[in-house]
């Protein structure tokens, strides 16, 4: 793999810390805030020359499409390690570290599909779907999220896992497993609903 410059290491490395601390990679106006930049195209030159170096991939059109490709190099993470969410504070990004329980340890093929962490479940609104209290949900992080899939949901500072049904452009309902809870309906016009992933596995301590 290429060297690269002190400045590259930077953006780098200042990757590496906003995702640790918040769970989502910065913007280029974040980077220019925190390393002092006076235009974003300062970034994005740095960020270009990174991606050619094989340490970042970037997605085209997404604001926060910035991802660090692990390797021995730049990552000394244990990449079998994943944090455990339990409730998440008000406000806060769900990887941020006060939401962080634990770790544990379980290989990154476990699963039909890669995941970013596990989030421990509150109440028993899925039990039909086979997912209890204190079970560990697999979460990928990941947009592309299609009616039926078990998502982790966010509604104002409030995170439910629930069954995703958009019904129209402006209206998507949050469906329970359990006929004790009632659907949660979000006027996309009126609310803010932001998906944070999708359950793509269950853990259960015995």
């Amino acid at each position: 793999m290429k060297e690269i410059t002190s400045q590259q290491q930077r953006v780098l490395d200042c990757i590496q810390i906003y995702i640790n601390k918040t769970g989502f990679p910065p913007t280029r106006a974040d980077i220019c805030k925190e390393l002092g930049f006076k235009s974003p195209n300062s970034a994005e030159t740095h960020l270009r020359a990174l991606e050619k170096k094989g340490f970042i991939s970037i997605e085209s059109g997404a604001s926060r499409g910035i991802s660090i490709i692990n390797n021995d190099r730049n990552s000394s993470i244990n990449s079998d390690e994943y944090p455990i969410i339990g409730l998440v504070a008000a406000g806060s990004p769900t990887l941020a570290e006060e939401n962080i329980m634990n770790t544990i340890n379980c290989p990154e093929s476990f699963f039909n599909s890669s995941f970013d962490y596990f989030l421990k479940v509150k109440g028993l609104s899925m039990k039909n779907a086979g997912i209890m209290e204190d079970d560990l949900i697999a979460v990928k992080k990941t947009s592309d999220i299609k009616n039926g899939d078990i998502v982790i949901a966010r509604i104002d500072d409030e995170v439910t896992v629930k069954f995703f049904n958009k019904k129209s452009p402006k209206i998507v309902e949050l469906e329970p497993a359990n006929e004790d809870f009632e659907n949660i309906v979000v006027n996309l016009e009126e609310e803010e609903l932001h998906i944070e992933g999708k359950s793509v596995g269950l853990l259960r301590k015995n």
